[in-house]
């Protein structure tokens, strides 16, 4: 609320337009919905402050992925599409094919992007998304819960959609994965709790799927008391014993060899072992 009323009505909702909430996003699929926003002449201080932190107003699935998309890629906002070519049922041969269609370029500045590229990682890494980080990769990610409406027009006590939107590499985003989940039962009600841990799986899944490679250069996790940590292989090849062993400190070392310097390391540097994990180094 605080921020909404920084910015004021007109600053916040030229974003809102901007970003395609409120409008279609001209997806090739049919009964597209355009979301609910209050006319701008309507906002008062309590529409205001609602609609910054996300209860009065409605959008749909797509447009929180477009927007997104806009958001990680720089500032570009494409028009979405599903069918990706039309083929000849017999020949196979290619009738029509689509390509990614510019909206508006500039929405925000690359600068901005970045910026929130760097916020939404840090999300994954330390903040309400850690459900979803994911070791050895870079992901960035936004939780949701979102209160429901009755048929009366009130908010419904713990009924919520929750949700979580992600996306990877989270420096040079390929893919944005929405993952909601309408009306869970028997969970805890946040989005970082039920979703997170959907897309991550999702995610992984992705990763494998389109060949995406690790990226040690990843921000560093703050692990909780029962994770699994992780601990990367640091180089030590060309020192000594008791260097590398202190290189190496919450590992299980093993030995062999005869001299006192290493030539190897098993498994390989930069690879992740969990913490007490074993290491192997070849001594000469």
């Amino acid at each position: 609320m605080v921020l909404g009323n920084r910015l004021g009505k007109e600053k916040l909702f030229s974003y809102i337009d901007l970003l395609g909430f409120g409008k279609k996003t001209g997806i090739d699929l049919n009964g597209e919905g355009q979301g609910i926003i209050f006319d701008l002449d309507k906002v008062g201080p309590l529409e205001l402050a609602t609609t910054a932190f996300g209860q009065g107003v409605s959008v749909t699935a797509i447009q929180q992925v477009n927007a997104v998309s806009t958001i990680v890629n720089g500032g570009t906002m494409y028009t979405p599409y599903v069918v990706s070519s039309i083929s000849d049922g017999e020949s196979g041969d290619v009738i029509k094919k689509f390509e990614p269609r510019i909206q508006k370029k500039n929405v925000i500045k690359k600068e901005t992007s970045e910026l929130v590229k760097y916020v939404l990682e840090s999300v994954v890494a330390n903040g309400g998304g850690h459900n979803a980080y994911i070791e050895g990769y870079r992901v960035g990610g936004k939780t949701g819960t979102a209160q429901k409406v009755g048929s009366d027009g009130r908010y419904l006590v713990g009924d919520y959609v929750l949700s979580f939107i992600g996306f990877l590499p989270a420096d040079n985003p390929e893919l944005v994965i929405y993952i909601a989940i309408d009306g869970a039962h028997d969970a805890v009600q946040y989005g970082g709790s039920v979703s997170a841990p959907i897309a991550r799986s999702v995610m992984k899944s992705a990763i494998s799927l389109y060949n995406i490679k690790e990226d040690p250069n990843g921000m560093p996790r703050d692990y909780f008391w029962y994770e699994t940590k992780y601990i990367t292989i640091p180089n030590v090849v060309g020192l000594s014993r008791d260097e590398a062993t202190k290189e190496l400190s919450g590992l299980q070392i093993e030995y062999s060899g005869q001299g006192d310097t290493v030539i190897s390391v098993n498994p390989e540097v930069g690879a992740r072992v969990k913490e007490g994990g074993k290491v192997k180094l070849m001594l000469n």
